[in-house]
């Protein structure tokens, strides 16, 4: 069984292209094979800068031979049914077959392919996925049509066995496929043929070509901490750029730089987002001083002088990037000692969103959610607001203009030297995590509040203005947003009344709306008439940042108590222009109770995602949900992870359909007696010891499981009503409860009243399966 080997050698291929290009030309190739009859043992991609390989092990030599049997028409059919039959078989009347059918004979036509030899079919399946492979962007170069990431300059294309290496006959828009390839670009340029992968592999390493992406990441790890050790230092860990590097050279040569002197005292994360960003390099911390203090450049080339010129290059190089960070660090310092007041003042003119207004629209908003939070997570109300009025302050640095990606890490470096608080400044660090899944929780309780003023301001913003994610669609990371919610509050244990802070803060999103123009209201005026003359029948118009208060119309940015009195009268259409306009049925925003309601039920979805991820299954969270007080996520979680732990028991399972029959009793009895039966059950009226032992076991039950929801212990209150099971299984065993004797059946209708009200103080049983 042959071996397939192909490499497809271009100019260098983007680094972050790499590793999708393996796996779509691995796919692509292996894929195609399979379609078309061949089978392998293995297969394996590979990428360098300038090459994609892949190496299939087993191949079969050819395609098997098939037999297809197809039915035809039946033998009395016209002649032209029959013609057509044969055309798309390719075969005589005189090579079809009679058959028995439960209609009666119909003709049957065995359609014979014959096997393909191996090297068609790659040569077929190879072209196929260089013309349509799949490059995030590419190219055309010169005359041809063919598109690839970068000009491609030669096919390696051979299949081998025990008899040796054979070319597979290929050509694409002028490159024909051969046996050779290239080394390394300086060092080795010249061609060489291969016999196989084994030969390929081989002869590229003597080439100054490390083929495998792990190894070269391997050897760049092993060298930088090399390096780094015999100084002292340690290598800042950074996977991704080790990646990108790995997909950035063939050979690798990690040379040790030293930072100067100068630059020592700017903030770690500078330097090292400086170097990063700019140069590749890797970072070299002192651990007994705990700086950046040295780099790691990788050169993609060995030279009689061991790097220094490379090395000497770079470090000119840095120099200039650095000082343009030292100077916007130094100038930020001025303007961070100073108050911070020009930043403050230039958020004004920085838009946030064009219907919620600017940055410090959106600060001031947070800032006031952040107080009301604070109390809840334990935090000081006044070291909160300020926290929130200084956190986005950074976003006019300068040092954040030039790298976005430390936002919140220098405003914690300007709080302090603004003279702030260790726990202000944490909190403008702090409240933009977490980011994602994986990212770390703050926990401090200023941060929290902040992290968590953030987030829900954001979301009531874009619910306020009827911007939802749509399936797939979240262009504002809203999804994101309510699972940071929901970590926050977890991690923290922090028992919050979201609807009434939701609610909150909607009215104020709608009011930055109205303010904004993106709403506005309803109101009758009366316009001149076409003539220009006499004045025309009053109309509806849509007001756009106004307030009617009777009769008038108030600029609202005038009137600011009417603007909230407007936003608790919630009687708002969205409008897409700041111009008065006719009434035609724009959408009606909704009140602000109904748009909280709508976002708390946006965040119970995310929270259904998050708990099954922890093992809880759907039912139990729908149950839980369905209680009163769903808004606290905290104690939903509580009483769904203890719910889930009981009904994992036998005893759970069994209660829990001791509930349901209950209910259903109930309901049947209820609808058709037009009663509820909630009150009432009294032990006197009681008739066997099984209904009795009920009322005893649910007089000691009913207050344990109240105390114990009271203080949110819900693992004591799960051992409460699990208590239950025992007597409520005699009692359906022995009793009998639509009686002859109504005042007996009332009773235990009554009693079982009590068993349902005892399982909703836990959840809505009816909504547990099984």
């Amino acid at each position: 069984m042959p071996d397939l080997l192909i490499e497809l050698f271009s100019e260098e291929i983007p680094a972050r292209m790499q590793a999708r290009a393996r796996e779509d030309l691995k796919r692509l190739v292996t894929d195609g094979l399979v379609q078309a009859g061949l089978t392998y043992a293995s297969a394996g991609a590979f990428s360098t800068p300038r090459r994609l390989a892949l190496a299939v092990e087993g191949l079969t030599a050819a395609s098997p031979t098939t037999h297809e049997d197809r039915k035809g028409p039946r033998i009395d059919a016209p002649d032209a049914a029959l013609e057509g039959f044969l055309r798309s078989t390719g075969l005589t009347r005189d090579q079809l077959q009679a058959r028995d059918d439960k209609k009666g004979q119909v003709w049957y036509a065995t359609v014979t392919k014959p096997g393909r030899p191996a090297a068609d079919i790659v040569a077929e399946v190879l072209e196929a996925t260089i013309r349509n492979f799949p490059w995030p962007k590419s190219m055309r170069w010169g005359t041809g049509s063919l598109r690839w990431v970068r000009p491609l300059h030669s096919i390696l294309c051979i299949l081998s066995d025990e008899a040796g290496a054979t070319v597979v006959p290929l050509t694409v828009d002028g490159i024909a496929a051969g046996n050779t390839t290239r080394g390394h670009r300086f060092m080795a340029p010249d061609a060489f043929t291969v016999s196989g992968f084994d030969d390929y592999a081989a002869k590229l390493r003597r080439a100054r070509v490390m083929l495998d992406t792990q190894e070269r990441a391997a050897e760049i790890r092993s060298q930088a901490d090399n390096l780094a050790f015999a100084r002292g230092w340690q290598i800042v860990p950074d996977d991704a750029l080790l990646a990108e590097v790995a997909g950035l050279v063939e050979w690798p040569v990690p040379l040790m730089g030293v930072i100067e002197d100068r630059f020592l005292a700017l903030p770690p994360e500078v330097l090292q987002t400086s170097m990063k960003e700019h140069q590749k390099f890797f970072s070299a911390r002192n651990p007994s001083t705990g700086r950046i203090e040295g780099f790691v450049t990788v050169a993609n080339i060995q030279t009689p002088d061991d790097g220094a010129t490379i090395l000497a290059g770079n470090q000119r190089v840095l120099a200039a990037r650095l000082s343009d960070a030292a100077f916007f660090w130094e100038n930020d310092l001025r303007e961070a000692t100073s108050g911070m007041a020009t930043w403050a003042a230039g958020l004004a003119s920085v838009t946030f969103h064009n219907k919620l207004g600017s940055q410090a629209d959106r600060i001031e908003r947070i800032a006031a959610l952040a107080r009301e939070i604070a109390p809840l997570v334990g935090a000081d109300p006044d070291q909160a607001e300020r926290a929130a009025r200084l956190a986005k302050l950074d976003l006019r640095s300068a040092m954040v203009g030039e790298f976005p990606e430390l936002q919140g890490t220098m405003g914690r470096y300007y709080a302090l030297e603004a003279g702030e608080p260790e726990a202000v400044a944490d909190a403008a660090r702090d409240h933009y995590s977490p980011l994602g899944p994986s990212d770390a929780v703050p926990t401090a309780p200023v941060s929290v509040a902040v992290a968590l003023a953030d987030k829900i301001d954001t979301l009531t913003g874009f619910w306020a203005i009827d911007e939802k994610p749509t399936g797939s669609k979240d262009p504002f990371a809203l999804r994101r947003a309510a699972l940071g919610v929901i970590r926050l509050l977890q991690a923290g244990s922090i028992a919050a009344p979201l609807m009434q802070i939701a609610e909150q803060a909607v009215k104020r999103s709608v009011k930055s709306a109205l303010l904004n123009s993106a709403v506005g209201t309803k109101g009758l005026a009366k316009t001149t008439a076409p003539d220009g003359q006499s004045i025309a029948a009053e109309q509806h118009f849509i007001f756009p940042a106004a307030i009617r208060t009777g009769d008038m119309v108030l600029a609202s940015k005038a009137a600011e108590h009417d603007v909230d009195a407007a936003v608790d009268a919630g009687d708002f259409y969205f409008t897409g222009s700041n111009e008065i306009q006719p009434f035609q049925d724009q959408v009606k925003v909704l009140p602000y109770r109904e748009t909280a309601k709508d976002l708390l039920s946006f965040l119970h979805d995310r929270l259904k995602v998050y708990l099954r991820d922890q093992g809880i299954r759907h039912d139990i969270i729908e149950a839980v949900l369905a209680q009163e007080g769903n808004d606290d996520l905290v104690r939903v979680t509580a009483r769904a992870t203890a719910l889930n732990a009981m009904l994992a028991t036998d005893d759970g399972r069994n209660l829990t359909q001791g509930l349901k029959r209950a209910g259903n009793i109930l309901a049947q009895a209820e609808e058709k007696d037009g009663v509820e039966y909630s009150f009432g059950a009294d032990v006197k009226f009681a008739e066997t010891d099984q209904e009795r032992a009920l009322f005893t076991a649910l007089d000691t039950a009913e207050p344990a499981i109240r105390h114990a929801t009271a203080r949110q212990d819900f693992p004591a209150a799960m051992t409460a009503i699990a208590a239950l099971r025992t007597p409520i299984d005699a009692f359906f065993e022995a009793v009998q409860v639509n009686t002859d004797s109504q005042i007996v059946r009332r009773n235990r209708l009554n009693l079982l009243s009590r068993i349902r009200e005892a399982g909703r103080q836990i959840a809505d049983f009816t909504h547990i399966e099984g």
